[in-house]
């Protein structure tokens, strides 16, 4: 066999056609476990090139086995693709929709030359199928063909329009190849044109030299493996043999073979710096795998990516820390000995198991639990690059009150959180030029502006705690957090202090259940789900309906209890409720109710003002 390393758009140069062989399974690949992981790899040599970052690591898409076919001479040569057809047609359909997006806003030129990966030009014996550069299986070709043959994002659409079924509020799914497309255009678009207000990035630089540079990343930074396979080659041996599953090695244990490889070559002690650096890596708590996004990863993975991050401000791929790492560890900006580096390693891997595991007295305990409750992941590079400054127990509480302030205010406001990754790592690349401080902190953060960056002030804050319904967007932990922080406000310089064997759960006080115990402000019975979606538009029944659903799920009408109601005691009408509610609970936060003789929309947002007073000094702008 032959084995060559080549580019992704490489690979469609010569004329030739990839042919999927009829044993082949149809296409498969999905959004959460296909196409978003290889959008991300390429979104990511996309903003290297805009950032014109020239030492980046070129990253390797996977590989690819192909058989010669025999063709007659003077036809397009024809290769069969033994393993890799998934990744080879969805590579076809993301340059379909690279074409019809450069299309879409006057880049014609681009276009013509993307598309040049999709089709064989010159003389053919059978153009309509010579002409693809990768034809798939039987089944298959009809939604390929629509898709690549098709020129534009509206013709996609036309030979496959939306449509729904009687209700429902979803679109049915369109053939899944025609899906990809849809997806991979989308992102195109929010990349090089921006979304939800924000600028794109480089958006000071026209979208044809934006659009140029990335495509000639495709060209440059993408690769693949082809394994082109002799006369004498047995394809299934070798399909098998790829797809063997092994136990895969962790990023952490080929991290450890490179550095103490390289500790040898330098003659220093490895053992003694494996004792004194190295030696804690190899508990079982770092190869733990707990969940990120998506998927579940060890500990060990985790770190490394934040510490990468951390060290560079810049995203780290998880999927190839590896290969980071040796870049990280080879480029001229490290410079570090064998030794310098794993004291790194090591002083770092403690403070991120403080932020994992703390005692109880840690100064950066509380910054902990909020991040494990709020998930925020991206703000892990960050802290690490604080605890190298080695903050006094003050400087970290002004560090929890910032970040507390500025996740909790854009939760509750409902503002988005999927630029975090890069607002939090331009703040770490402010701070690594200035200085590590709280002060500088909340100075950055009160800088930002736009959507993704936006420290909500009071204003907002209070629209958000009296209008969104946080129920749905922030889920039971984060309300226990938030609850269990205002409760601290209710109570007394005498109060008892508690705390929870269990966590405590999240009631409704008007259940979501509503509508057989509690009558509308106007007297009458609710509408009922079914009938409300059939109801006239000028309905008062079904207008108040509508708004009491709203209420429901406000933060005025939420609580949290020591011990849940069941179903039967959290649907009774208020007079009945109200006693079940206050057996349930001794908070502080609570005990108010009791004095409520009725409870209603008027009575939420009463409760609603009053937790904002609150709320605001707990979590000041």
């Amino acid at each position: 066999m032959d084995v060559s390393r080549t580019s992704v758009i490489n690979i469609f140069e010569a004329k030739q056609r990839l042919e999927i062989p009829l044993f082949q399974r149809q296409y498969v690949w999905n959004e959460n476990d296909q196409w978003q992981p290889l959008w991300e790899d390429i979104e990511r040599k996309f903003i290297e090139a805009l950032e014109a970052r020239q030492n980046a690591p070129k990253h390797f898409l996977g590989a690819m086995v192909l058989d010669q076919k025999q063709t007659p001479t003077g036809h397009v040569v024809v290769r069969l693709v033994i393993d890799g057809q998934q990744r080879l047609t969805t590579l076809q359909i993301f340059l379909a929709a690279l074409r019809d997006f450069a299309r879409s806003v006057d880049c014609g030129d681009l276009a013509n030359e993307v598309e040049q990966a999709l089709f064989n030009r010159g003389m053919m014996s059978d153009p309509e199928i010579d002409r693809f550069k990768v034809w798939p299986t039987q089944l298959d070709r009809q939604q390929f063909v629509d898709v690549v043959d098709s020129g534009s994002y509206e013709e996609v659409l036309k030979r496959h329009p939306d449509k729904r079924k009687k209700y429902a509020r979803k679109r049915d799914p369109k053939p899944r190849m025609v899906e990809a497309y849809l997806f991979f255009f989308d992102k195109l678009q929010a990349f090089f044109e921006g979304e939800d207000g924000e600028a794109p990035l480089a958006s000071d630089h026209l979208i044809s030299q934006r659009l140029d540079e990335c495509f000639q990343a495709l060209k440059n930074a993408l690769l693949v493996a082809v394994i082109d396979l002799d006369r004498d080659d047995d394809p299934q041996v070798i399909f098998e043999t790829l797809n063997a599953r092994g136990q895969p090695l962790l990023p952490a244990d080929l991290i450890r073979n490179y550095i103490f490889l390289r500790a040898r070559r330098e003659a220093h002690d490895a053992d003694a710096l494996y004792k004194a650096y190295w030696s804690s890596f190899d508990d079982e708590f770092w190869r733990e795998e707990i969940k990120q996004g998506r998927l579940k990863r060890p500990r060990s993975d985790l770190f490394i990516q934040h510490l990468l991050a951390s060290r560079q401000a810049r995203d780290i791929p998880i999927k190839h820390l590896y290969v980071e790492y040796r870049h990280w560890s080879e480029s001229v900006e490290t410079s570090m000995d064998v030794p310098a580096e794993l004291e790194l390693l090591s002083e770092q891997g403690v403070a991120y198991r403080r932020l994992l595991d703390p005692e109880d007295d840690d100064p950066v305990a509380p910054l902990a639990a909020f991040l494990r409750t709020f998930e925020v992941g991206t703000l892990y590079p960050l802290v690490l690059g604080f605890f190298e400054t080695n903050p006094s127990d003050e400087e970290w509480q002004k560090v929890t009150q910032y970040l507390e302030s500025f996740i909790v205010r854009r939760a509750v406001c409902e503002m988005t959180t999927k630029n975090y990754n890069r607002l939090f790592l331009s703040v770490l690349r402010s701070l690594r030029n200035s200085e590590f401080s709280a002060q500088k902190l909340y100075e950055l953060l009160s800088s930002q502006t736009g959507e993704s960056g936006l420290w909500p002030d009071d204003a907002r804050f209070k629209e958000g705690i009296l209008q969104r319904e946080v129920y749905h967007s922030l889920g039971s932990a984060r309300l226990v957090h938030i609850f269990s922080r205002l409760n601290d406000c209710y109570a007394s310089n005498k109060s008892e202090r508690l705390s929870f064997k269990e966590k405590p759960t999240v009631e409704h006080i008007m259940p979501q259940k509503w509508i057989k115990h509690w009558p509308l402000p106007n007297g009458e019975k609710g509408v009922e789900s079914l009938d409300l979606l059939f109801a006239e538009d000028d309905d008062e029944r079904a207008r108040l309906t509508r708004q009491r659903d709203r209420y429901v799920n406000r933060l005025g009408n939420l609580t949290i209890l020591s011990h849940g109601l069941n179903s039967a005691q959290s649907n009774l009408n208020w007079p009945e409720k109200r006693p079940e509610l206050m057996k349930h609970s001794l908070l502080p936060l609570n005990q108010p109710l009791a004095e409520k003789d009725h409870w209603n929309e008027e009575e939420i947002d009463k409760r609603g003002s009053e937790l904002f007073l609150h709320a605001k000094n707990i979590w000041q702008r």
